[in-house]
C-alpha cells in the first residue's frame, strides 16, 4: 500500500552550480575506464588482455568468487591498459573506444512473461547484474540471495543532484521493462519511491508493477537507505536490492532490444563548473574532453558523484560505474585569514547547519563552498549534531563508535544491517570531529561480512 513519508530530519546544502535543464551531446571518448575499485570487495578475474578487440557488452573480467556475475564493456574498441597497484591489485581497465560502437547482439525478451530464472540468467550473461546492489553491506548482489524487496529511488536529493525526472522523460518503454525484469527477482514488492512536492515524469507516475511511495522532507529524503527505513527495515538475515532509476532504463533497454547500451545522461553541476548542462555520454568515461575548457579556473577538485559521498578522479579520470553527476568544486588548498575568513569572520559567505552564522536568516542563498574541512581529526565526543540530521531511528554516534571499536554486538544491536556508508555522508559534513565516518561505517561493514554473513 502506497504511503507519504514527511521526514523532520536532514539537511538541504545549498551550493552553488545546478545543472540547466539542457541536454547536449559529448563525442565518444577516446578511452573508458571499467574501475574494479567501483565493486566493493571484488577480486575480477580477467577475461581480456591488453591489444585484445571488445565489443559493448563483451565480458571484461568477472567476479573469481563468484563467476556467474560479469563485468561487461560499455563501448566497442581495444584493450589499452590493465592498470595495477600495491601487490598487482587491477584497478581499472582502460578501453581505447571505436568512434561507433559495436554490440554484442543478444536476444530481446520479454520480461512481463518470462520466468523468474530465465530473466536472472538473462541478467548475469549480459553483463546486468552489477546494476544491482544489496543490503546489507551496500555491495554487488549475490544472486543466490531471495530479496524480500527492491528499491528504486525515482529523485535525488543530494547536493545538486541530477534531475531524474528530466533525465528519463521519453524513456517510459524502457524503464518499464526494466521494471518488470527487477520484479521476477522477488516474491515480494518492488518500491518505487517519488518526490512528494513535486509531480515525476510520466515514466515515474505511470509505471506499473510498482508500489509508489512518496517522500517528504530534506537530504537525505532521496536516499534509497532512508526510503528503506522507513517503508520495509532489514533485520539481520533478510536482503534488499536496490538500483538506481538509469540503469533501470539500461537494463530495460537490454530486453527491448538485446544490447547492452551503456548511454547515460550525466549532470555536470559546480560552482567551478562552467556549460552547465546534462551531458550524453557512456558508463566510465574518460573526462578530460567535458573538463578541459568547462572549468572557471585551475584550482579545482573533479568528483565524479556529489560532494558529499563522490570520488575525486582528477580532470584526466573517468566517470565511476554507478555516478550520475560530475561536480567541480574549488579546492580548499588555501590559507584563510582568521578575521575576515577564518574562525573569527562574520560568516557573511558561509553556509552552516546550525545558527552559528548570520546566513541562516536567508533560507534561499547558494553558496561556492570548497573542500577545505577547515580542522584537523580531533576528539570524537557527543554533540548531538548527527542526530539533527540522520532520519533514522538508529543512534549515529554509538553505532559509529561501534564500528571504530570492532564490537561486532554494538554494531548488529544497534542497526549496521540497515546501513551503507552514503547513509552518514551529512552525519560527516556536521560532525565537528573531522572523523571520516563513512570510512569508518564501511570498516565496520567489512567486518560484519566477514565476520556474521
Amino acid at each position: 500500500m502506497s504511503k507519504t513519508v514527511k521526514l523532520r530530519k536532514g539537511l538541504d546544502i545549498r551550493l552553488v552550480g545546478e545543472a540547466d535543464k539542457v541536454t547536449a551531446d559529448l563525442a565518444m571518448p577516446k578511452t573508458v575506464s571499467i574501475k574494479p575499485t567501483d565493486f566493493h570487495g571484488l577480486v575480477p578475474k580477467m577475461a581480456v588482455k591488453p591489444g585484445d578487440k571488445v565489443q559493448a557488452g563483451s565480458v571484461i573480467f568477472f567476479d573469481k568468487y563468484n563467476d556467474a556475475v560479469k563485468y561487461v564493456s560499455p563501448v566497442s574498441g581495444e584493450i589499452a591498459e590493465i592498470v595495477r597497484g600495491e601487490k598487482r591489485r587491477i584497478l581499472e581497465v582502460r578501453i581505447n573506444a571505436d568512434a561507433n560502437t559495436e554490440y554484442v547482439q543478444g536476444s530481446p525478451v520479454a520480461p512481463a512473461s518470462a520466468d523468474a530464472e530465465s530473466v536472472k540468467q538473462t541478467m548475469l550473461s549480459a553483463g546486468l547484474w552489477p546494476f544491482i546492489t544489496q543490503r546489507p553491506l551496500g555491495v554487488v548482489a549475490n544472486p543466490e540471495a531471495a530479496p524480500k524487496a527492491i528499491f528504486i529511488s525515482g529523485f535525488d536529493s543530494a547536493p545538486l543532484a541530477p534531475d531524474y525526472d528530466f533525465i528519463l522523460h521519453g524513456q517510459d518503454e524502457a524503464f518499464q521493462a526494466g521494471v518488470d525484469a527487477l520484479a521476477k527477482l522477488t516474491t515480494g514488492k518492488v518500491y518505487l519511491g517519488l518526490n512528494a512536492k513535486v509531480k515525476a515524469d510520466a515514466a515515474l507516475e505511470n509505471a506499473k508493477n510498482v508500489v509508489v511511495n512518496r517522500f517528504e522532507g530534506k537530504h537525505p529524503a532521496g536516499n534509497v537507505g532512508t526510503q528503506i527505513h522507513h517503508i520495509d527495515p532489514i533485520n539481520k538475515g533478510e536482503f534488499v536490492f536496490t538500483v538506481n532509476v538509469q540503469d533501470v532504463v539500461i537494463i530495460g533497454k537490454y530486453f527491448l532490444t538485446g544490447k547492452f547500451d551503456a548511454t547515460k545522461l550525466v549532470a555536470y553541476t559546480g560552482s567551478e563548473a562552467t556549460n552547465r548542462k546534462y551531458y550524453k555520454t557512456v558508463i566510465g568515461a574518460n573526462v578530460a574532453d567535458l573538463v578541459k575548457n568547462n572549468v572557471a579556473g585551475d584550482n579545482v577538485r573533479v568528483v565524479s558523484g556529489n560532494a558529499l559521498t563522490g570520488t575525486s578522479i582528477g580532470a584526466e579520470g573517468c566517470l565511476s560505474y554507478y555516478d550520475n553527476q560530475i561536480t567541480i568544486l574549488p579546492e580548499g588548498d588555501q590559507y584563510k585569514f582568521f578575521l575576515t575568513k577564518g574562525w573569527l569572520g562574520p560568516g557573511f559567505d558561509k553556509f552552516s547547519a546550525s545558527k552559528l552564522f548570520p546566513t541562516w536568516l536567508n533560507s534561499s542563498k547558494k553558496y561556492t563552498l570548497d573542500t577545505n574541512l577547515n580542522g584537523e581529526e580531533r576528539g570524537f565526543v557527543v554533540t548531538g549534531e548527527m542526530e539533527r540530521v540522520f532520519p533514522f531511528d538508529i543512534l549515529p554516534m554509538q553505532l559509529i563508535k561501534a564500528c571504530i571499536t570492532d564490537d561486532i554486538d554494538g554494531m548488529e544491536n544497534l542497526g549496521i544491517y540497515e546501513v551503507v556508508p552514503e547513509d552518514f555522508a551529512l552525519c560527516e559534513y556536521v560532525c565537528t570531529s573531522k572523523v571520516e565516518i563513512q570510512e569508518k561505517v564501511r570498516q565496520g561493514l567489512d567486518l560484519i561480512q566477514k565476520e556474521c554473513m
